[in-house]
């Protein structure tokens, strides 16, 4: 009974030994399942971030779009009347030139009718 008792205490020291490394094992695994589940929710926090931030960037495009459109469209209505302008300021010049040539006939005109009026009265004081 004796050896019995021994065999069976030696058998109990090595189960509790067995518990204890198991235990400890557990612990260990415990850890680390905390420490996976920490990481997973800073991730977890960080994907988030990261989607409100592509949210977001995403919103600011959409509106440099809208306002690039918007500017497009400006600069399309400037550029038109630019092109009216042109056309007018173009068209402006061309009578200014005929206003020109029509006013430098006229002064030949006159120039001419006034040496013929010198003339005419120089050959009136003549006689």
């Amino acid at each position: 009974l004796q050896k019995e008792l021994l065999k069976y205490k030696q058998e109990a020291r090595n189960l509790q030994g067995i518990k204890d490394a198991l235990q400890q094992r557990l612990i260990q695994q415990d850890t680390s399942v905390l420490q996976l589940k920490q990481e997973l929710l800073r991730a977890n926090m960080d994907k988030e971030e990261l989607h409100n931030q592509n949210v977001d960037l995403q919103r600011k495009v959409e509106e440099r779009n809208r306002l690039l459109a918007e500017y497009k469209k400006e600069l399309g209505q400037k550029d038109r009347h630019l092109q009216q302008h042109q056309t007018k300021l173009d068209e402006m010049l061309r009578q200014l030139s005929e206003a020109s040539y029509q006013q430098v006939d006229l002064e030949r005109e006159l120039e001419h009718k006034e040496a013929l009026l010198a003339h005419c009265m120089k050959r009136e004081a003549e006689e």
